[in-house]
């Protein structure tokens, strides 16, 4: 449980939300402008995106438990390590802090405020990479949490950097981070349209590796008897 009160944690979801999407929002409208080879523009968007969520984890972490997601938040609530009556606030905070990061990023470029995206993503293929991603993600989280917590920026870092590759859908993972992505008309957008699959996707992705991880993490009843008898 976080030292600090609600106020802090819902700015610290809000800011970490923000400066996420700003980043993945920001590096795919300038990797647009440099260049016209999309794999190139696409590893300039996951460096920057990865770099980023360590820096975020590590600095917004010990106050709000750095979720900036609210398939994250959700997994947090159902295992407890979050009061259920601060999720709400959470995904308030995450929904309005990456909008925010939108508009930041935006703004830098000299676009619209806002947009909406015309990118189609959809289809069997891309709702599975949805449920793919975000199943490792939060696998890697309380993975790590458990055995190597100090380690936790790095490991969703790299996680995130390397799903950008391995996933059809450039690893949104985030519902969060995919309504931003539908406000803005360029590189990293995604149609409001497609919004609900990759949500529906996201969430059964987390809720998997909840259940899994669950199971795959706690000690079996074997051991527990072996260190019960004397």
């Amino acid at each position: 449980m976080s030292m600090f009160d609600l106020p802090r944690r819902f700015a610290a979801e809000a800011l970490g939300t923000g400066l996420l999407v700003a980043t993945v929002v920001g590096s795919g409208i300038m990797a647009e402008t440099l260049t016209h080879d999309t794999a190139l523009a696409l590893l300039g968007n996951t460096l920057a995106t990865g770099a980023m969520l360590v820096v975020l984890i590590t600095i917004l972490g010990p106050i709000s438990g750095a979720h900036f997601n609210p398939a994250v938040s959700l997994v947090f609530c159902l295992n407890r390590s979050l009061p259920a009556r601060d999720l709400p606030a959470y995904l308030l905070a995450q929904i309005v802090g990456g909008i925010s990061g939108t508009i930041a990023a935006h703004l830098m470029f000299a676009l619209s405020a806002l947009e909406i995206a015309t990118k189609v993503r959809a289809g069997p293929a891309q709702w599975f990479s949805e449920i793919v991603a975000t199943f490792g993600l939060v696998a890697v989280i309380l993975s790590g949490l458990r055995f190597k917590q100090r380690a936790v920026p790095w490991l969703v870092g790299l996680y995130i950097t390397a799903a950008y590759w391995f996933t059809a859908s450039t690893s949104f993972a985030n519902p969060a981070v995919a309504m931003a992505r539908s406000l803005t008309n360029t590189f990293s957008g995604i149609r409001p349209l497609d919004l609900p699959g990759f949500i529906a996707a996201e969430l059964c992705g987390a809720l998997i590796a909840l259940a899994l991880m669950g199971w795959l993490l706690r000690p079996g009843m074997i051991q527990q008897t072996l260190k019960a008898e004397p």
